[in-house]
């Protein structure tokens, strides 16, 4: 019998499982069964793997030698057909892109400038509510793209080999139903949202710990977060259950208000991530650029966003006019 390698993943699941009962059950197969191809095995490289005990198995110093090659092995070949399938897909006739994203408008403005900027592109999404999935869906080749985002300075999603490029950079806005008094001023103290109960969407970074900081240094703990789906969280806001948190791109919504939390005290960053070895330099380029054309589009349909935008550029106006006098 020559070893194969599913015989590699047989043996590193033994010794994980610590029992041949255990590793039967991970494997879907009968124990006599995978006692039976252990012997096999064996008998192909010459000596036993596996010292068998009242608790359970233990690799001998042959066994410790063939964990330690397939741990190499294993991982090796699992990229070799990641990199193959990749390497495969950029050399088809024809662009297929798979775009990945989390919640928000952003995806479904990339999908429509994509659409203008390379109409012979045919493109499929996929949404998690879990930055981290995303990232693993990119590295193990069934993503091109994805569309994340990360509280304030905090890394990206941790993946190796994946490369990240910040598309922009936002504020997080508050949602009020159009009745709150609230809705009526120009930014909202986060201080004076102490006695409300909030709505947001679910994530797995650590924008609900900042979150909780913040209003910590407000001088109060939030009373009750409702985690759950964007319409969901609309849903709340508009019966006056909740008061949302959203970025500040949020599309303009029937009986719904949103405004900025006065100091910013809370910023999420737009990020674009893909694996370099499995797209061509011109079409990551392509992608990023019009994705930062559909954030900016939804900015500029944000009319909340577009008056915070315009305050803050005042004052450098301002002190380019007066640069402008003095010279």
């Amino acid at each position: 019998m020559e070893l194969e390698l599913r015989h590699l993943k047989t043996i590193r699941t033994i010794a994980e499982a610590g029992s041949l009962t255990k590793a039967a059950t991970a494997l879907g197969l009968a124990q006599p069964a995978l006692s039976a191809q252990l012997r096999r095995i064996e008998r192909a490289l010459g000596g036993a793997l596996f010292e068998r005990g009242r608790y359970g198995v233990r690799a001998t110093a042959l066994g410790e030698l063939v964990l330690e090659r397939a741990r190499i092995v294993l991982p090796a070949v699992s990229e070799l057909q990641r990199e193959a399938a990749r390497f495969a897909r950029t050399r088809r006739d024809g662009l297929r892109l798979r775009l990945g994203g989390t919640h928000g408008p952003l995806l479904g403005a990339l999908v429509d400038r994509l659409a203008d900027a390379v109409p012979d592109t045919t493109v499929t999404t996929c949404t998690s509510w879990s930055e981290r999935e995303l990232a693993e869906l990119l590295a193990e080749g069934r993503l091109d793209f994805a569309l994340a985002g990360v509280c304030g300075s905090a890394a990206p999603p941790d993946a190796p080999q994946l490369v990240w490029e910040q598309i922009a950079v936002d504020p997080v806005f508050v949602m009020l139903p159009d009745g709150h008094p609230l809705a009526r001023g120009r930014e909202v103290d986060l201080t004076a949202l102490a006695d409300e109960e909030w709505a947001c969407v679910p994530g797995d970074g650590c924008f609900g710990d900042c979150f909780t900081v913040a209003c910590a240094r407000a001088g109060f703990t939030p009373r009750r977060m409702y985690e759950t789906d964007t319409a969901s969280c609309v849903h709340l806001v508009q019966v006056g259950r909740a008061v949302g948190l959203c970025r500040a791109t949020f599309p303009p919504t029937p009986g719904l208000t949103t405004r900025p939390l006065a100091g910013t005290p809370l910023v999420w960053r737009h990020l674009l991530g893909w694996h370099p070895a499995g797209q061509r330099a011109e079409t990551a380029a392509t992608v990023l650029a019009q994705a930062r054309t559909a954030h900016a589009g939804a900015a500029a349909r944000s009319d909340s966003y577009a008056r915070w935008l315009a305050r803050r550029a005042e004052p450098q106006t301002a002190v380019r006019r007066r640069a402008g006098l003095a010279s």
